[in-house]
C-alpha cells in the first residue's frame, strides 16, 4: 500500500491487516545493514518491518517499495509482497510479508537461474526506469535513456567516479577512470543489449529461499538495463553455484562476449563499495580500471 505516517508502526499494520499488532511484540531481527529490523507479531502471524531514520530514508523505502512492486509484476522471482510504507515518530518505515528463509540447495540456485532469465525477459524501451533510488546508502540516477553504453558511462560509471572525486580520490585513479567513460562503448561494438528488468544489487546477502525451497530474493536496486549486470554481480562476492548459471544460460544463452563485461560491471559495486566504505576497495578499483583500459588498448 501506498505511504502513510502515523503515530506508531503497529498501528498502520493494524488498520492495514485487521489483525491488532502492538509495539511491545516486536522483535530486533537481522536483514537491514542500513537499517533497524524487525519481526512485528500478531496472532495471525508475523510481518518484517525496516525502520530508518537517515534524513532521505522516505524516498529510499518509497523506491525500495516500488522496485519490489515492479519486480512482482514480472511473476517470475518470487518477492516479498509490500504491506504499507510511511513515516512514524521512529522515522520512515516498509512492512513486508513475513517470509521464513531456509537452506539454498542446487536445485533451489537452479530454479533461480532460470527465474532470472524469465524476469530479465521484462523488457521496456529505454533504459533506466521511472525513479531515481539508491544502490546501499548511495544515490542512484535511473534518468531514462535510449543508449546502454551512454546510460551506463553517465549514471552508472561517472557518476560514482564525481562522488570519489568528492571523496577526496588520488588523481591519477580519477583520471583513468574518466578515461575508461571515454572508452565505454568499445565494449559494445557487437553487442546491443535490450533494457531488462535488473534487480539490481544481486549479490548472496540478497537471496533465500523460502520454505519449500522456492528463490526470493529482496533489498533491490532496479532499473532496466543490460542483463549481464545481474549476473555480473552475481560474481562479484560469490555465493551462487555452477547450477544458477548453468540453468540461466539454459533458459536465456548470455552473449559469447558477456565475461569481458563482468569487470566493467562489476567496477560501478567496487566504485561504491569505496564511496560508501574507504579503504582497500579504492586499489581494487584502481586494478580494475587498468585491466578495462588494457582490454581496449589504452
Amino acid at each position: 500500500m501506498s505511504a502513510r505516517a502515523v503515530s506508531s508502526i503497529a498501528d498502520a499494520l493494524t488498520d492495514v491487516l485487521g489483525v491488532r499488532f502492538e509495539e511491545t511484540a516486536r522483535r530486533p531481527v537481522s536483514g537491514g545493514s542500513i537499517n533497524r529490523c524487525f519481526e512485528y507479531r500478531s496472532a495471525s502471524g508475523s510481518v518484517f518491518v525496516k525502520v530508518s531514520s537517515a534524513s532521505n530514508a522516505a524516498e529510499m523505502l518509497q523506491a525500495e517499495a516500488a522496485g519490489l512492486k515492479a519486480l512482482a509484476a514480472a511473476d517470475a522471482v518470487r518477492v516479498p509482497r509490500v504491506i504499507v510504507q510511511g513515516r512514524c515518530g521512529e522515522g520512515a518505515y516498509l512492512a513486508l510479508e513475513w517470509i521464513t528463509l531456509g537452506k539454498a540447495t542446487r536445485s533451489s540456485e537452479a530454479t533461480l537461474g532460470k527465474q532470472l532469465a524469465w524476469q530479465h525477459r521484462c523488457t521496456r524501451p529505454e533504459f533506466g526506469w521511472d525513479r531515481d533510488n539508491t544502490i546501499g546508502l548511495t544515490p542512484q540516477p535511473n534518468a531514462k535513456c535510449q543508449r546502454w553504453d551512454e546510460f551506463f558511462r553517465e549514471r552508472r560509471l561517472r557518476f560514482q567516479l564525481d562522488l570519489a572525486a568528492k571523496s577526496g580520490a588520488p588523481a591519477d585513479v580519477l583520471d583513468r577512470g574518466y578515461l575508461l567513460c571515454e572508452h565505454v562503448s568499445a565494449f559494445f561494438t557487437d553487442y546491443s543489449p535490450q533494457p531488462s528488468l535488473l534487480h539490481g544489487d544481486l549479490w548472496a546477502g540478497n537471496w533465500g529461499c523460502d520454505e519449500d525451497g522456492l528463490p526470493v530474493i529482496f533489498d533491490p536496486a532496479v532499473y532496466y538495463g543490460d542483463r549481464e549486470a545481474d549476473i555480473a554481480m552475481t560474481r562479484l562476492f560469490g555465493g551462487f553455484g555452477a547450477a544458477f548459471y548453468a540453468a540461466y544460460n539454459s533458459t536465456w544463452p548470455l552473449d559469447p562476449g558477456a565475461s569481458v563485461r563482468v569487470p566493467l560491471y562489476n567496477l560501478y559495486h567496487v566504485l561504491n563499495h569505496y564511496n560508501l566504505f574507504g579503504g582497500s576497495y579504492l586499489q581494487q578499483a584502481a586494478s580494475m580500471i587498468d585491466a578495462l583500459l588494457a582490454e581496449v588498448g589504452r
